[in-house]
């Protein structure tokens, strides 16, 4: 993994075990490309609380829509050889092999993703109706 996306990773998942461990519910969004990293998160954060305090949600987005979307141009850049570590590019992607939950991030809105979100929490009693 590179050095600059797992002490990335490193520092998220420290602040979040600092707020799980303080009884709040944390929610992240970030790329989190390699399993290693994101099993190292699960580790710590359930440690400062409880099983099931760490869920794991894979917005599984193909890459061809991540670059249609791309507000910045990155993919272009890497494309063209502009741009170093482009996760999905010339940086590996490892996709999650057990997620709690799996969202089609080609398929819907960012609300309706955002519901599912919600809508899980529910159901395992995170947070109410």
């Amino acid at each position: 993994p590179t050095r600059r996306s797992s002490d990335l990773i490193r520092r998220i998942g420290a602040v979040a075990e600092l707020f799980v461990a303080a009884g709040l519910v944390v929610l992240t969004a970030f790329v989190s490309p390699y399993r290693r990293d994101r099993d190292a998160v699960r580790k710590r954060v359930t440690a400062a609380g409880q099983a099931g305090d760490f869920i794991e949600v894979f917005v599984d987005t193909p890459l061809e829509i991540c670059e249609e979307r791309d507000p910045k141009g990155l993919y272009g850049k890497a494309r063209s050889g502009q741009l170093q570590g482009m996760t999905g590019i010339d940086d590996p992607y490892e996709a999650p092999e057990r997620p709690e939950l799996v969202l089609a991030g080609g398929d819907r809105r960012p609300d309706e993703l955002a519901d599912k979100v919600i809508g899980y929490l529910q159901r395992i009693g995170t947070i109410r109706s």
